[in-house]
């Protein structure tokens, strides 16, 4: 959600069931604008909230000229009050992975996690029990982090790449059509691409490279969906040995 249009986006949003206070709206859009002006970002967009169990965290983003440029993330637990967040590293990931269960809502909150290290004595090696602690504002952090890579996605033609590489908001961008909105190839992952390397020249050759320079969420294979059975065409799902193992049409 843009700051600048903070108010119309949390009132479209609140018909899921989730919604902020008037005053917490309020704190919000001020506080916001003036985390823009303090970080110089080009564009504030709050991200959202998670929710603890003695506190919720407040998230938003800041935007550089550069949208695609790696984003700035804060957090706030009074919607007044911002913190800079340091930027993810793949060992954070892994160190916060052990962690499960809900926020607490206390960044200086240290999670307890036992762990088997291998020890040398001498010509000896033996397992040792070590505790390791992981900070709640380093899974914060990491948790933001694997969101945004997952399910960040922005719509076909809301940005532009210049010939001259920055990518900018299209301001003549006013959203995708019916017949658009309904087409998975019309939306992108909010990053730096990773599947459009591997396309072929071939591939490459059908895309527009003002707009299409990221990731489409075409063929997304969504996480532990990777192994589809071959359905066909009456319905029925058809084996290794291509025998029909029932049918799920109607």
């Amino acid at each position: 959600m843009d700051a600048e249009s903070l108010l119309l986006a949390l009132e479209l949003a609140s018909g899921s069931g989730q919604g902020l206070s008037p005053d917490r709206r309020a704190s919000l859009l001020t506080s916001l604008m003036l985390v823009k002006r303090d970080y110089r970002f080009d564009r504030v967009l709050f991200w959202g909230r998670i929710l603890g169990l003695v506190a919720d965290y407040y998230i938003a983003q800041g935007v550089s000229e550069d949208q695609l440029a790696p984003r700035k993330t804060l957090y706030s637990l009074n919607c007044m009050e911002w913190s800079l967040l340091p930027p993810a590293t793949k060992e954070m990931e892994t160190q916060t992975s052990v962690v499960k269960g809900r926020f607490m809502g206390d960044p200086s909150h240290e999670y307890e996690h036992t762990e088997l290290q291998k020890v040398n004595e001498g010509e000896k090696v033996f397992e040792e029990e070590v505790v390791v602690q992981i900070k709640e504002e380093t899974r914060l952090v990491s948790v933001i982090d694997q969101i945004d890579k997952a399910v960040a996605v922005i719509p076909r033609g809301a940005l532009f790449k210049t010939p001259f590489g920055p990518i900018n908001v299209n301001r003549t961008f006013e959203g995708l059509s019916l017949s658009e909105a309904k087409k998975l190839s019309s939306y992108f992952h909010f990053r730096e691409p990773v599947e459009l390397k591997n396309k072929t020249l071939l591939e490459k050759a059908e895309l527009d490279p003002s707009l299409d320079f990221m990731d489409s969420l075409e063929h997304d294979i969504p996480k532990g969906c990777s192994d589809f059975p071959e359905v066909h065409p009456s319905g029925s799902i058809l084996e290794d040995n291509g025998q029909c193992s029932g049918n799920f049409s109607g």
